[in-house]
């Protein structure tokens, strides 16, 4: 049997300097190597401190990092497509969706989010809320109806169950879009006082669905940590 990759990913750490800090990237990627299940190091990276720790192997790099075999790896679209491609079956599972549709679902929602809550002229901020509100419904228009499985089952299905994007397990878009989706929900509560809408029942289950998995609920920062992190840009509402 083929000796096990060496693989350690460098993430952001907190302001506690040891915990998993708030970045949706570094969240990504630590989800999908769970979901691989294969072993790896998490190594989280103290910014105010420890910037020199990729200085031997990635200086300059961004994180995250991944060290596959000693080897660097950066920027996160190659990464999730190198561990795509490299830990694939039979010994891994693959986490590419079956539609391709939902590899675009929310695509736009985390931009819209960002335009909105940093926002500086309070004149621009109804229009502004008025486009994420059409990206977040246009979302929940996707995962309330049902896909092509899901009617094989049942003819008559007209609002779907489904826990994740493309059914009843995470995949790859899942784990680009879940964290940014947490973290619009409680910085616009927060800073907003506008949440998604209780009536987008579908985005609602799926952040329900996302509470329920080990994979983000393990990779996933403290409120505190993302609410600190916008507490410079996030202009609250006056």
């Amino acid at each position: 049997m083929a000796e096990p990759p060496k693989v350690q990913l460098f993430v952001k750490a907190s302001d506690d300097g040891e915990s998993i800090g708030h970045c949706p990237f570094c969240q990504r990627l630590v989800m999908i190597l769970l979901l691989k299940g294969i072993p790896f190091t998490l190594t989280t990276v103290d910014m105010k401190r420890a910037l020199d720790v990729l200085k031997d192997f990635a200086p300059g790099a961004q994180l995250p990092v991944l060290l596959y075999n000693g080897e660097p790896k950066t920027d996160t679209n190659k990464i999730e497509e190198f561990l795509e491609e490299t830990l694939g079956p039979p010994n891994f599972p693959s986490l590419a969706p079956r539609y391709a549709a939902s590899s675009t679902a929310g695509i736009d929602v985390f931009l819209k989010f960002s335009a909105f809550v940093k926002n500086p002229q309070p004149a621009q901020d109804e229009a502004l809320q008025r486009n994420l509100l059409k990206a977040l419904l246009k979302l929940d228009r996707y995962l309330c109806t049902p896909l092509e499985h899901e009617l094989g089952r049942d003819p008559g299905l007209t609002l779907s169950p489904r826990r994740f994007l493309d059914g009843d397990q995470l995949t790859l878009p899942d784990c680009s879009l879940l964290p940014k989706l947490n973290i619009i929900q409680l910085v616009c509560q927060h800073y907003r006082q506008l949440g998604i809408p209780r009536e987008l029942r579908g985005v609602w289950r799926y952040l329900d669905s996302a509470r329920e998995a080990q994979e983000f609920t393990y990779s996933c920062p403290t409120s505190a940590e993302i609410l600190q992190a916008y507490r410079a840009v996030a202009r609250p509402l006056k």
